[in-house]
């Protein structure tokens, strides 16, 4: 292909979308809004899942001691448990320690707890932690097995709610983006068929004399693809420097909220959409050319 024939396609598809200024400023637009709002979904399914890692990653099952089991027994115990399959790690938590952490919790109450009078009523426990974040509930039910273990406690009800939030947010994340994308479609496709219904003759022309298929469509599928990669950078942008604000105001005024801080990460993002943006405009072309270029 030579350098005069490719100017050639790029003067042609610049041409097209100026004539057509308004309709390109609205596929354009249209790529714009949809590649935002992808983008939008992109970061929040992005960052819950960083949080639910996060959150998997704490999430501790906490199996209580019977308070009558010698601390001989207990340590065999700890081995026991220690043993099964699945675990990362199992901290032993004495009825000493806990009880200094109660004291601890209350602060300046902890005068409230001299009704014990010197007793410990509290049972040793154990802290566990599984290798795999979905294994937690059937390593609970295998420490509630054991006879001189009481109870188990991992917050089941909030494990679950995490899981089925988590999936609510990537379903409708992805139903959204299907929408956008088939909207930010058809609109760059329409422009393209108007480009091609006023240019009829001139192609039917360009035809007669000889010129090859590739040769037509080139153009159109370079005001395609700009249409979209310019919306799509223009999506990239305001993403970027919003993003990036709100992290600063997320960082300095709610600093137990973890976000994804990785630019690397974002980056990725970015460039995903604006080769996405690209190529739903070039897609828009093609459906426009094989629907009404009779080539």
């Amino acid at each position: 292909m030579k350098f005069r024939t490719i100017g050639y396609y790029f003067k042609q598809a610049f041409k097209s979308m100026r004539r057509n200024f308004w309709m390109s400023v609205a596929a354009v637009s249209t790529v714009a809004i949809a590649a935002f709002l992808v983008g939008i979904f992109a970061l929040l399914v992005t960052n819950v899942n960083f949080m639910a890692t996060k959150l998997e990653s704490d999430i501790e099952v906490v199996a209580f001691v019977e308070v009558d089991v010698p601390r001989s027994e207990v340590l065999q115990l700890e081995e026991q448990i220690r043993s099964l399959p699945g675990i990362a790690s199992v901290t032993l938590v004495p009825k000493e320690q806990g009880l200094e952490q109660m004291y601890a919790r209350y602060g300046r109450d902890r005068d409230l707890l001299g009704a014990l009078g010197g007793d410990n009523p509290l049972p040793d426990y154990f802290v566990v932690k599984a290798r795999e974040p979905d294994r937690v509930g059937r390593i609970a039910g295998q420490l509630a097995q054991i006879p001189q273990i009481y109870k188990v406690d991992y917050g089941q009800q909030e494990v679950e709610r995490l899981f089925q939030v988590l999936g609510w947010v990537r379903w409708a994340g992805s139903a959204l983006i299907l929408l956008l994308v088939g909207a930010a479609v058809f609109l760059i496709a329409t422009t393209v068929r108007l480009t091609v219904f006023a240019r009829r003759r001139e192609l039917q022309i360009m035809k007669l004399v000889g010129a090859s298929d590739w040769f037509i469509r080139w153009p159109f599928f370079l005001e395609g693809f700009f249409l979209g990669a310019f919306g799509a950078a223009l999506a990239c942008l305001a993403l970027y420097f919003g993003y990036f604000s709100l992290l600063d105001q997320v960082t300095t005024n709610i600093s137990f909220l973890a976000l994804v801080t990785d630019r690397a990460a974002v980056y990725e993002i970015l460039w995903k959409l604006l080769a996405g943006g690209a190529a739903v405009g070039a897609l828009g072309s093609i459906i426009s050319m094989r629907r009404f270029l009779k080539v």
